[in-house]
């Protein structure tokens, strides 16, 4: 099988030239959009089962970027038995000690479900670069090691889409005052994060770097403005569903002659039309049943 060529994707992604202004008005408008892109969703997950495949969503961000909650809306009508959301910590005692890389293997997709990663090897080249917890040679060996990583990937099958969740940082410091203040929130927020802040230019410095050396044709950056909650939950989900969707087959398959005859011989049931089950009202949005 041949390999994938690590080319770098023609996009150049810069922070300050996204629009932190990006946002959603309406609400029925929002809500709209989020059924829809939901249903999308559900039908993506639906054919990545019949057909095997996998996929792999990264989602990057400043703190009290909306990362969570974007996973949250992303996930809330797929099936939980073919999707895995990772939340990505320090490592474990017995992950320390191997190679960073050593501990993502383990969580990769099985064959017809996604990976959806919260935080990620990217690691190595933010917080680890930043903070010091990497020696200079090994944070810059990183970048090749994490390309070589996702192409082997690719070459396997994999789609991935990785996903920037930016904020400015008013608005960062406006969703650190409502953590805080707001008792079911306040486990979010560590003595790091506040920290974190006095480094902005620095990690600012290392995202920059990371988009120009991994954003590659195989696993490009999408960076998305988040000062809007509404806003980065919809656009995420439109260039998940688009990148998942493309070149897959989103029909439904057909229903095995064999079953269909069973049951119409031996439930006494009619098979009814457009492929609606039996006892169920077809949704209005045009959902596919939930399983």
């Amino acid at each position: 099988m041949q390999r994938t060529p690590i080319k770098p994707s023609k996009s150049k992604i810069r922070l300050d030239d996204l629009d932190m202004r990006a946002s959603i008005r309406e609400r029925k408008d929002y809500e709209d959009r989020l059924s829809d892109l939901q249903t999308a969703m559900l039908r993506v997950q639906q054919a990545y089962y019949h057909s095997r495949r996998r996929a792999i969503l990264v989602f990057e961000g400043w703190d009290a970027s909306g990362k969570g909650g974007t996973i949250r809306r992303l996930t809330e009508r797929l099936d939980p038995r073919g999707c895995k959301v990772w939340p990505i910590a320090a490592p474990r005692s017995d992950e320390q000690g191997r190679h960073y890389l050593y501990r993502f293997w383990q969580r990769l997709p099985e064959p017809g479900t996604l990976a959806i990663f919260d935080r990620s090897w990217y690691g190595r080249v933010l917080v680890e670069r930043v903070e010091g917890y990497a020696r200079k040679e090994e944070w810059r060996r990183a970048y090749d090691e994490i390309n070589e990583f996702e192409r082997m990937l690719a070459d396997d099958g994999v789609r991935i889409i990785k996903l920037f969740l930016h904020i400015t940082p008013e608005e960062q410091l406006k969703r650190f005052a409502e953590r805080l203040r707001n008792p079911y929130k306040r486990w979010k927020i560590t003595e790091e994060d506040i920290r974190n802040r006095e480094r902005w230019p620095d990690y600012a410095e290392a995202i920059e770097e990371m988009f120009a050396r991994t954003s590659t044709v195989a696993a490009p950056w999408h960076a998305v403005p988040a000062n809007q909650k509404w806003y980065v939950r919809i656009r995420a989900m439109e260039i998940v569903v688009r990148a998942l969707s493309r070149g897959v087959d989103l029909l439904p398959p057909p229903v095995d002659p064999a079953v269909l005859e069973a049951a119409m011989a031996r439930l006494d049931l009619k098979m009814p039309p457009d492929g609606e089950v039996p006892g169920k009202k077809k949704k209005k949005n045009g959902a596919p049943p939930a399983s």
